[in-house]
């Protein structure tokens, strides 16, 4: 049972931790963001890796509710588990920890099929996740739709992944930093 799962919004420092926590335990850092990217060319789940970058973003933003925002997270999230689960399920017999970073873990599909626990990481400030969504675009490639992007991740993601996680008992954490004591005592205790 030496394995975590850290997920929550985009540009909120899942990456950081994960690969900080790696280093501290000698374990592996499974970055399934990285991993979906490479379904693209799978028929079966084109659809839902390329999901939000086949869509006009800028309309997406300005004609799309924020609670169908979020239903399509959780659409997209659902139909690349079965994936994602299996990537999971092949670190199983793996003796070093394993730490599993990814948006696309729900807390409500951590909760059902994962045996370990998780932390979810929201952001501090919609400042803070600008400037990384401007280091590292997630999906529009202007200022202006980065600051879009930023917008949805910290004013509409930020509170279902909150929602979520309270419901299903997954501490959160506004910074990767304030959640690395947590991570570590989660990740040694099982």
């Amino acid at each position: 049972m030496n394995k975590l799962f850290i997920t929550g919004i985009p540009a909120s420092g899942k990456s950081y931790l994960a690969k900080k926590l790696a280093r501290e335990t000698g374990g592996i850092a499974v970055i399934l963001d990285d991993f979906r990217e490479s379904l693209a060319s799978d028929e079966r789940y084109k659809k839902w890796v390329n999901f939000f970058l086949d869509k006009d973003e800028e309309k997406y933003y300005r004609e799309t509710s924020l609670i169908d925002q979020w239903n399509n997270i959780i659409l997209q999230s659902e139909g690349l588990w079965p994936t994602f689960f299996e990537k999971i399920n092949s670190y199983k017999e793996e003796k070093k920890y394993v730490i599993f970073e990814c948006v696309n873990i729900l807390p409500h599909l951590a909760k059902k099929d994962l045996d370990f626990p998780g932390i979810v990481l929201l952001g501090r400030s919609y400042e803070e996740i600008l400037k990384r969504n401007i280091e590292n675009p997630r999906w529009g490639d202007t200022l202006r739709l980065q600051e879009l992007e930023a917008k949805s991740f910290f004013n509409v993601e930020r509170l279902y992944y909150k929602e979520e996680a309270e419901k299903y008992g997954y501490p959160c954490f506004e910074t990767a930093d304030e959640a690395f004591d947590t991570a570590i005592k989660l990740l040694k205790q099982n």
